[in-house]
């Protein structure tokens, strides 16, 4: 038989989906996949059965429905000043992991480099490959994150064609600040560079902070695409609605791409989404502002257990160092340990890296319902109190 491609075959389950069929079978309380335990706005969701049993429920326009698009635009001016034509600089698509895949098979060819920040989302790098790139990744270090300024210059030479930068990022909840997004705006220019912007965590900042699409510095608005998802701003993770946005000589050929992928998206979503889009401050305030007290919530339980919690300025996610707790031998002994032992599932952060993974760092999702989260942390409790006598797995 002939060989299946390479960069799939072979390619193991995605972490998220891995641990949650492992809660599922031990029973567990979930906090490894990152989506809400509760649906968003009851409005929302009432626009979108409206429009679904009015229709019409046929092929909606390729690029999106045109008041989803305007909506779109009129967000990016409303947050950041950005001026979008929406008939030419956007488009709609089934969700940000499309978006990320138009955008890389579009503007990516074989051989081009693309740069990657580890520890990365976990579909980047297959992605990355099979549109034929060339990944060369850099690091951020915790506890801090921070961007080694010298190294992402030395990533940038004449065969770059992209960086691809997740700001708020996931897994480190980490907010890249104005100095590592001047640098790298400053690098793309430079050497001609496109910048692919995951930035689906964009109303999920916390203690008073707003993101700053890298699309706003200067010289970037023509070789930038931000890509946005109606899942996570409106926690409905399972419509799977995402959007592009940049200039039109890149969003063509991304336009191609995306109508050889999904053509579309389901038209009665689009019409909520976009009603979602026009909500007034108090519910963007709103939803950092709950986001953030399960964050303290979690983190001060996890504190009192002896979890190294680190810095969390966005998303959905509290990383810990497990370091000296004598849970197990590595992050994935820990997961694995505390699913089947504990009943709580988490995520291994070495997961988000291509290789060579430090082994002590594991990823809580916070974005449970407050009586979820103190469910995990009492089985938690009640695990690691035999801690210092030696008697967790054996």
């Amino acid at each position: 038989m002939k060989a299946t491609n390479p960069v799939f075959t072979g390619l193991e389950t995605t972490i998220f989906e891995t641990m949650s069929r492992l809660a599922m079978t031990h029973k567990a309380v979930n906090l490894g996949q990152g989506f809400p335990d509760v649906d968003g706005p009851l409005d929302i969701r009432q626009a979108a059965a409206d429009a679904l049993i009015s229709g019409p429920n046929q092929y909606p326009p390729m690029l999106g429905l045109p008041e989803l698009r305007q909506a779109v635009a009129a967000a990016n001016k409303r947050f950041y000043g950005l001026d979008i034509d929406w008939q030419s600089q956007v488009i709609v698509t089934s969700g940000a992991t499309e978006a990320l895949a138009d955008c890389l098979v579009a503007l990516v060819e074989p051989g081009d480099e693309v740069i990657l920040i580890e520890p990365l989302y976990d579909c980047y790098l297959p992605m990355v490959k099979r549109a034929g790139g060339i990944p060369v990744r850099l690091r951020v270090t915790p506890p801090e994150w921070a961007l080694d300024l010298d190294a992402l210059e030395r990533a940038f030479n004449d065969r770059t064609k992209a960086i691809l930068i997740n700001n708020p990022m996931n897994p480190t909840a980490k907010v890249f600040s104005d100095e590592e997004l001047q640098a790298i705006a400053d690098l793309c220019v430079r050497h001609d560079v496109f910048a692919i912007c995951d930035e689906v965590y964009e109303h999920l900042l916390f203690d008073g902070a707003r993101h700053r699409p890298l699309m706003t510095f200067d010289g970037m608005a023509d070789r930038c695409v931000r890509i946005g998802s109606a899942g996570k701003t409106f926690s409905l993770t399972g419509w799977k609605v995402g959007y592009i946005t940049g200039a039109q000589e890149l969003i063509d050929p991304i336009a191609k791409a995306h109508q050889y992928v999904t053509f579309t998206t389901p038209p009665n979503l689009q019409k909520a989404v976009a009603f979602g889009l026009g909500k007034d401050e108090s519910y963007y305030d709103g939803l950092s502002a709950e986001l953030q007290a399960k964050r303290d919530l979690m983190a001060s339980g996890l504190e009192k257990l002896g979890f190294g919690v680190l810095p969390c300025a966005a998303t959905y996610f509290l990383t810990c160092d497990i370091s000296g707790l004598g849970l197990g031998d590595n992050d994935i002994e820990v997961c694995r340990k505390m699913v089947e032992e504990a009943g709580v599932a988490v995520v291994p952060v070495s997961a988000f890296y291509g290789d060579e993974a430090p082994g002590n760092f594991i990823r809580f999702c916070f974005c449970k319902q407050d009586s979820v989260i103190e469910e995990a942390i009492a089985r938690l409790s009640d695990w690691m109190a035999p801690v210092a006598a030696g008697a967790i797995g054996n």
